[in-house]
């Protein structure tokens, strides 16, 4: 990864508020939602990632936890994810590429979870429309790293209910089995028994 000050836009001088408003400003141009059934979608999350790590790093590095450690962040040579456990790097790739199956059982076998487990155990559960399992993972991912911006901004998003992007369909009209039960009764009703 680059610098992440230059990811962002800004100057090593700049204030947190700077930073902050800077990430924003990029998340909203790249969000993957605002790239459904697009060519760019592709190059859109690559480049919310790469904005997203930027962030993280920045984060760590003036909250103290600067790079080096096992937690990742900007080191010489690039970027190291989140965690230096390569299971996961893997695990990201298949989810990103649909097959959740594949990335349910490889995350299975990693031994302890931790707060990248519990975000990508999350990511997975809600490609496949499990949101209230999502929200949990989420929420636990958010506990055990509460610095961890990813974690954050995935949560909030389900919170918000703004990640209707990556939402099974039925979700993405905001009509469930039993809205469309009681349209057909009220249609029955006004037909006089389907008499229209």
């Amino acid at each position: 990864m680059r610098d992440p000050y230059t990811v962002l836009g800004v100057s090593q001088s700049a204030s947190d508020d700077e930073v902050k408003k800077a990430y924003r400003e990029l998340a909203r141009k790249y969000h993957p939602d605002n790239y459904q059934n697009n060519p760019l979608a592709d190059l859109a999350e690559e480049k919310m990632k790469e904005i997203n790590e930027a962030y993280d790093t920045i984060t760590k590095q003036r909250a103290g936890g600067y790079a080096g450690s096992s937690s990742g962040g900007y080191q010489r040579g690039g970027y190291t994810s989140a965690s230096a456990n390569p299971t996961y790097a893997r695990v990201r790739n298949l989810i990103n590429a649909g097959d959740l199956a594949q990335a349910e059982q490889l995350l299975y076998e990693v031994g302890q979870k931790d707060g990248e487990w519990y975000f990508l155990s999350g990511s997975i559960a809600y490609r496949k429309g499990w949101l209230d399992e999502a929200m949990q993972n989420y929420t636990l991912a958010v506990q055990m790293e509460p610095g961890n911006m990813e974690y954050r901004q995935a949560l909030t998003l389900m919170q918000r209910g703004s990640m209707g992007g990556y939402r099974p369909a039925g979700y993405a009209t905001g009509m469930d089995a039993m809205d469309c039960c009681t349209t057909l009764m009220c249609l029955n009703c006004l037909c006089g028994g389907g008499r229209c």
